[in-house]
């Protein structure tokens, strides 16, 4: 297929932050069909300096910003439109809340087809303050969007019941990861590691990475670092990542006298590293639809505790690939902690069963390979 004969694709997405579907945008952009599609990213905000818009861009793919401060100003609805003009896009795909409102509807006017990716559950109480911005959502998403993916079954049947989205319209494709990077380290790679984050070289190393706010749990496990201390005292925790829960989840660290044990990293790209480096990944989430992390944990190896939530079932069955807690439940993860990191054999065997699991389910190459025929339908029938 000749470079003028490529669709062009357009990534429609609110920031390139370092949260899960900026991030897996990546891996995405790295196995798209190039002979076949015409990648462009356009982000309407940034967000931490959007950093993931270099990594972007190194692969290639243009990075547009389309600064859109309120969702309720009409004017922005035709400065997607006019955007997406400029570019002949052929195909729109959006990705959270101010892209799937403004992009789906762009793409009808311009009568284009348009894919909408939902990486979470949305909950509209009232009250709330981003209870209009949902509801917009699953509005824009009825009426407009002509394809929903859902990356997790009980996200598909959440966006269904809640969101009273078309069940013929929302399907359900699981995130991928690229597996290539996460390989068995060196002994002499694994003590660098541990000594450039002033690890002992045999202390058991605990390790969650994840944007640091209250959803994510991570304050339960703080909670719960003097009892596993009590049982395995040379255990360390990696809390990986940054956020607005940051400074609280700092002075948490200090109020509960494990400041020597609890290691922030702050954001770092050296993600399969510091896995390989850990013992056991903990994510003790409130609520969470398809956490990729969980993925690039298998990938690793790595043992896994996460709570019994949201999608996180669908990728850890409790006591094969991982042992699922219940969330907010500072005793039960302790006690699971202590279990895994005294359990050296156990954890092995949940690691090796957790590489098969995402070689088999979580592959990127095949989960591409699944979206491109998405778009190849979609574009057909346009």
């Amino acid at each position: 297929m000749d470079k003028t004969s490529r669709k062009r694709i357009i990534f429609l997405i609110d920031s390139l932050g370092m949260g899960g579907a900026e991030r897996l945008m990546i891996s995405y952009l790295q196995h798209l069909d190039m002979s076949r599609f015409e990648p462009y990213v356009c982000a309407l905000q940034i967000r931490s300096g959007n950093p993931i818009a270099d990594d972007i861009e190194r692969l290639g793919v243009p990075v547009d910003l389309l600064p859109v401060r309120r969702l309720r100003d009409p004017r922005n609805l035709f400065r997607v439109v006019r955007y997406l003009r400029q570019r002949r896009a052929d195909l729109v795909h959006t990705q959270l809340e101010f892209a799937n409102v403004l992009g789906s509807m762009a793409s009808r006017l311009i009568r284009i087809p348009s894919v909408c990716t939902l990486h979470t559950f949305y909950d509209p109480s009232w009250g709330k303050k981003s209870w209009r911005r949902h509801l917009a959502m699953w509005w824009a998403l009825r009426h407009f969007c002509d394809r929903i993916i859902a990356v997790s079954e009980g996200t598909r049947q959440h966006h269904i019941e809640v969101g009273r989205l078309p069940p013929e319209r929302v399907v359900t494709l699981y995130n991928g990861i690229d597996l290539s990077g996460f390989v068995p380290l060196d002994e002499e790679t694994r003590m660098a590691g541990r000594q450039a984050l002033n690890i002992p070289l045999d202390a058991p190393v605990l390790i969650t990475v994840a944007v640091l706010r209250p959803q994510k749990g991570i304050q339960y496990m703080i909670e719960a670092m003097p009892a596993i201390l009590q049982a395995v005292p040379e255990a360390r925790y990696l809390v990986v990542g940054s956020g607005e829960h940051e400074t609280v989840l700092k002075e948490m660290v200090n109020a509960h006298g494990v400041a020597d044990r609890v290691i922030f990293t702050g954001v770092r790209r050296d993600i399969p590293l510091l896995l390989a480096l850990s013992d056991v990944f903990v994510l003790p989430t409130l609520g969470e639809a398809l956490p990729t992390v969980l993925a690039e944990a298998m990938a690793a190896g790595r043992p896994i505790i996460a709570s019994a939530v949201g999608g996180v079932p669908e990728m850890i069955e409790d006591s094969v690939n991982g042992l699922l807690v219940p969330p907010a439940s500072t005793d039960k993860l302790a006690e699971t902690c202590i279990r895994l990191l005294q359990d050296p054999e156990q954890s092995r065997r949940l690691g090796r069963a957790g590489r098969q699991i995402v070689e088999e389910r979580f592959n990127i190459e095949r989960q591409v390979q699944l979206l491109c025929n998405l778009y190849d339908s979609l574009l057909t029938a346009s």
